[in-house]
């Protein structure tokens, strides 16, 4: 038993150190795992074997993590959602938060009749692509993402493979009743509860700072100047104005249409875009490079980015101040020539003292004039050694193209079908489309690395290394066992609460699957020596098993939303306590009523 109590000791000081992050999280998890190492080699009869204990790293759960994240990725490269979450949010265009709870709570009510994996896997994308859009902060949703699709999957039995397995380990030892509606009652009163908490209360624990590692740029909202020629096909052929103005140019501002060398500016009347004009706009560098994919300007990279040694060439944006004393002042905007000497192309020019009306190769560039450029990664490299400009470091950042949209949807839709029928394992079908999605063209391997979050590699394998010492050494079965003798002699309504309580606090450290297989026959076991129907406390089990809210570690989809939402440990204790003892109370009240225990 010492080598159950120093796991013990271990597990208690890595939760601290991974709450506290006074240390890096990655060296709190290898520094657990050598402890566990170090408590095997000591005590050879344990069972704490190197191959038991590092077994994590090969979890057929944290690599379908890994590759879902991959294929997430891949949709936002390519853009994919981009007109899905454009018509998302024609519902409320002044209330994005209305658009959140709308995508939340379809995500719960989904999660009911679909397990909650794929459900996140499929939502964290739109999500993203919403809050990008509006500049709302991750961190507000994702999280909440995941609480509410595990609120969804207590309503029903398939909702959840934890709740399909306890209810496989109770049919085994006799328990009868155990249907698809079996707990749907206390499931739904809980899951209501806490999605008024999930939806309202939430957010407000949730810091909205340091969303992304971009956000330590300054925040800019001056206007580019930009012109964009109507070649035959373009989208805006067509357009007629309304009003004085056109609707698809809404979100920028547009100075003048050149038509045969002839400036029509606003108001516009009866006017209708057609092929050669050449539109002279002022939009923000946001709203201009949305503009930019909407128009697919970048669905041939080749012709901005150049040749580069990978087989997709990568379009990378950045901003560049003309200097005093530089050659460009006086010169006008020579795209061919800027072509042609740097490799960029100039898609804007920002002028702080006025905003003329001019196209770009009429304007005379100024010193202080601040030039937004594209090109490839290693041509916007080589600006930084100029003189005649002075590239902001802040302001690089990389556009990708959108004409791999259907592709990137194409593989993530048969993913998520094949995950959600259970045609193959979801390790095989996420791995198969993370490989897709590299071969397919919609990232590159560089890209595919970059989206895996070391994290979350080492915080998988280190809390399967820790619930193995748990379950090798014994300490689970005492702790289960002190659980439910510490009871007593108390009615069957509070035995089942007890229960409850310790399943859903160890589930947060354990597996969800562990515990309930773990509880299953204790709770059973409980029922029969109390003489009562033992269905309610195996309901306890289930419910108290998914009550996996206070730790990433809990549940996968928690894990999904680590990355994306920008999250520390820290975060899901705040915000995910008290979620667990709120469907405790639930539970509590319902449950005993409903089962008339």
């Amino acid at each position: 038993m010492l080598a159950a109590w120093l796991s013990f000791a271990v597990i208690f000081v890595a939760i601290i150190l991974f709450a506290t992050e006074r240390v890096a999280m990655e060296v709190s998890a290898l520094g657990a795992i050598v402890a566990l190492l170090l408590i095997g080699a000591a005590s050879p009869d344990a069972g704490l074997t190197p191959e038991a204990l590092l077994a994590g790293f090969a979890n057929p759960a944290l690599i379908s993590i890994l590759a879902l994240i991959v294929m997430g990725q891949g949709l936002m490269h390519t853009d994919a959602l981009g007109p899905f979450t454009a018509n998302l949010e024609r519902l409320w265009p002044r209330q994005v938060g209305r658009v959140m709870i709308l995508v939340l709570i379809a995500a719960g009510i989904i999660s009911a009749v679909i397990n909650n994996t794929p459900v996140v896997v499929m939502f964290i994308p739109v999500l993203a692509a919403v809050a990008a859009r509006r500049r709302v902060s991750t961190r507000k949703i994702m999280m909440p993402l995941s609480y509410i699709s595990i609120l969804g999957g207590m309503t029903t039995m398939i909702g959840s493979s934890t709740n399909l397995l306890a209810a496989g380990v109770a049919r085994d030892s006799g328990v009868e009743g155990l249907d698809f509606f079996a707990f749907t009652v206390p499931g739904l009163a809980m899951a209501s509860v806490g999605a008024l908490y999930v939806l309202f209360v939430m957010p407000k624990l949730l810091p909205s700072a340091g969303e992304s590692a971009d956000d330590s740029a300054p925040s800019r909202n001056l206007q580019f100047i930009s012109e964009v020629r109507l070649t035959p096909g373009h989208p805006l052929i067509g357009q007629s104005s309304v009003a004085g103005m056109f609707p698809a140019l809404t979100t920028m501002t547009l100075r003048a249409v050149r038509r045969y060398g002839i400036n029509h500016v606003p108001p516009f009347e009866d006017l209708t875009l057609q092929a050669g004009d050449t539109l002279i706009l002022a939009a923000t560098r946001d709203r201009l490079t949305e503009a930019l994919k909407e128009w697919r300007a970048f669905d041939n990279p080749d012709e901005i980015a150049g040749g580069t040694d990978e087989r997709r060439p990568e379009i990378v944006m950045c901003e560049a101040l003309v200097p005093p004393g530089s050659r460009l002042i006086n010169n006008g905007v020579n795209q061919a020539g800027f072509m042609a000497q740097h490799g960029c192309l100039i898609l804007g020019v920002e002028r702080r003292s006025r905003m003329p009306r001019q196209a770009l190769s009429e304007i005379r560039l100024e010193a202080g004039d601040v030039l937004l450029l594209a090109g490839n990664p290693k041509q916007v490299k080589r600006l930084r050694g100029l003189q005649d400009l002075v590239v902001f470091e802040w302001s690089t950042s990389e556009v990708q193209s959108n004409r791999y949209a259907q592709r990137a949807l194409g593989i993530f839709a048969l993913t998520v079908a094949a995950i959600a029928t259970g045609f193959v394992p979801t390790v095989i079908a996420a791995v198969t489309g993370a490989f897709a999605m590299i071969a397919a063209g919609c990232l590159n391997i560089r890209q595919a690395g970059r989206a895996v979050d070391r994290r979350i590699v080492m915080l998988v394998g280190s809390a399967i290394a820790m619930a193995t010492a748990l379950e090798v050494t014994g300490g689970a079965e005492l702790v289960a066992s002190l659980a439910v003798s510490g009871l007593g002699d108390v009615p069957p309504a509070f035995v089942m609460g007890g229960i409850f309580l310790v399943v859903a606090l160890l589930t947060n450290v354990l597996s969800n699957n562990a515990t309930a297989v773990l509880f299953t026959p204790i709770a059973i076991s409980a029922a029969k020596s109390l003489g009562v129907d033992p269905l309610p406390f195996v309901v306890a089990v289930i419910l108290g098993a998914n009550a996996s809210f206070a730790t990433p570690i809990g549940y996968q989809t928690n894990l999904l939303v680590m990355s994306p939402g920008h999250y520390q440990f820290k975060h899901f204790l705040v915000a995910g306590l008290p979620l667990v003892f709120l469907v405790w109370i639930v539970f509590c009240v319902v449950a005993p009523w409903w089962y008339g225990v």
